[in-house]
């Protein structure tokens, strides 16, 4: 009988684990029903669950296994939305190639834009850098 506790206890916080997740997606949901919020329920429950682990309010190890298990089976989660696509699938044929420009130069586009950003950004710290850096030796040897 001992032999069945590790996994059961494994099992239970595992599931608990998941139930928790659950229920700050639904808050989540609920919240941006109620005050009409024009953002994704799931972009308000990724910023609550990385603000209170930010804030140490929930402690990694209580949702650490429910997300990897959640990760680990995402693509169970994509399954409905490409059966649901053979739905659609002369509208796939007709503006398929179309649809797959525009995804693909999008996404290029998104990636190009923040990669130059980015690159503008760490141009500008290390330029701020060396500035502090001029006038920290100017003031020392000054």
């Amino acid at each position: 009988m001992a032999t069945f506790l590790p996994p059961l206890r494994n099992l239970l916080q595992l599931l608990l684990q998941v139930g928790l997740l659950s229920l700050l997606a639904l808050a989540a949901q609920w919240l941006v029903t109620r005050l009409a919020l024009p953002l994704p329920s799931g972009v308000i429950g990724l910023a609550a669950l990385l603000a209170l682990l930010s804030l140490n309010w929930l402690p990694e190890r209580f949702v650490a296994r429910g997300a990897a298990w959640l990760l680990g089976e995402l693509l169970l989660f994509f399954i409905p939305p490409v059966v649901a696509s053979m739905h659609y699938a002369p509208l796939l044929e007709q503006y398929g190639v179309s649809l797959l420009c525009t995804l693909v130069l999008g996404s290029v586009s998104v990636l190009l834009i923040t990669g130059f950003v980015i690159d503008r950004v760490f141009k500008y710290e290390r330029r701020i850098r060396r500035v502090g850096a001029a006038q920290t030796l100017d003031i020392r040897h000054g």
